[in-house]
């Protein structure tokens, strides 16, 4: 099976994971978040001004292409075999996993009001122990972190997380030698490896978020003194 892309511990394919998966053999750890069955709505619509006849003209802020598997209910029996796993949006899919005492739950809004989102998102592992907390502001162009709108950073995928949060979780695992991300989207998780210093094993089934990913590693990160 050749890699779509392979460079500095990092390598991505490009297929459906649940062919891909069970061909590997040196993952430690499953870092997902998957598509949850939810039909998300991936048309961001705005108000604009008022036309001369009284109604709103609605003008769409930025436009995704739907999440691919998105429109089916999601079955994560293919992830469950693997040592650690953290799996994202599991409140809509909890009914088909074991049950577990550690939840990750990540506070979106911080102290702001709520709004038609949501709060915050809900994690399952098997990690055991306690359930833990991760706060970042994250709530249309108000993000906390590096991709704050005003340092210029694109966000490249419509369910897209921040890197700070996926580093959070990596250490929730106890930084596990070889990560994967088998629904790797633009590349969160990637990123979030290479930055630790980690192997990190991608899959994406859409290849225009192959290409993302790839862009996103080959930016070099510089240290100043």
């Amino acid at each position: 099976m050749k890699p779509y892309y392979e460079h500095a511990g990092i390598t991505i394919y490009h297929g459906d994971c649940r062919e891909i998966l069970p061909s590997l053999s040196c993952v430690d750890f499953v870092l997902a978040d998957p598509p949850y069955g939810i039909k998300e709505r991936t048309m961001r619509a705005s108000a604009g001004r008022k036309s001369v006849s009284n109604s709103f003209k609605f003008v769409d802020s930025r436009d995704w292409p739907p999440v691919h598997g998105d429109d089916e209910p999601f079955s994560p029996a293919h992830l469950l075999g693997f040592a650690k796993v953290i799996l994202w949006g599991a409140n809509h899919y909890c009914d088909r996993l074991p049950g577990s005492s550690r939840w990750l739950i990540w506070d979106k809004r911080e102290e702001t009001g709520s709004d038609d989102n949501a709060d915050c998102e809900i994690a399952w592992t098997n990690l055991g122990g306690p359930a833990r907390l991760h706060r970042q502001l994250w709530r249309g162009i108000c993000k906390r972190g590096s991709e704050n709108v005003s340092a210029g950073y694109a966000i490249e995928h419509p369910t897209q997380k921040p890197i700070a949060l996926m580093k959070w979780c990596i250490a929730q695992a106890g930084f596990p030698p070889c990560v994967c991300d088998p629904y790797f989207g633009s590349g969160t998780t990637l990123r979030a490896a290479k930055d630790l210093g980690l192997r990190a094993i991608g899959i994406e089934i859409e290849e225009r978020y192959c290409e993302i990913a790839v862009e996103r590693l080959s930016q070099e990160v510089l240290q100043f003194t």
